[in-house]
């Protein structure tokens, strides 16, 4: 059995086929996605917000150092499973303070509705239908 280290905090996160395996350590605020820097792996900006809104919500932006493992999916989904796997850290790492205390990470993070996963996935294509739910074009004559 391994070790618990201390001061190691660490959320999986699921979106659309997307898997997140996220570790929060104390740090200078680098976050590492597959051994890439993350300027260098998700090159939208956008995703990038995205991903650090849980840590911009809780300021804890410069205090961790941030290792994710990803697979599955695309970059979308990559995102947004990295966001709830680091909301679901900062939550490992709050798990001390009062849940109904006014400044905890949980009453934060679940008004602005980080906690909760996201379960929309592609629905499956039916038979005698072109995709989900896209009929073949009717033809009167």
């Amino acid at each position: 059995m391994a070790k618990e280290k201390k001061n190691v905090f660490t959320g999986t996160g699921r979106r659309k086929t997307s898997v997140a395996r996220v570790t929060l350590t104390p740090g200078k605020g680098k976050i590492t996605i597959n051994n890439h820097d993350i300027e260098d792996y998700f090159t939208d900006k956008l995703l990038i917000l995205d991903l650090c809104q849980p840590l911009d919500v809780t300021k804890t932006r410069e205090m961790f150092d941030i290792d994710v493992k990803v697979n599955g999916g695309g970059l979308s989904g990559q995102a947004g499973a990295t966001r709830l796997g680091i909301t679901r850290a900062l939550l490992q790492f709050d798990s001390t303070t009062d849940k109904n205390s006014e400044n905890s990470f949980r009453k934060i993070l679940k008004v602005e509705g980080f906690i909760t996963r996201d379960a929309r996935k592609k629905e499956r294509k039916k038979p005698g239908l072109k995709k989900a739910r896209r009929a073949p074009q009717f033809s009167k004559r």
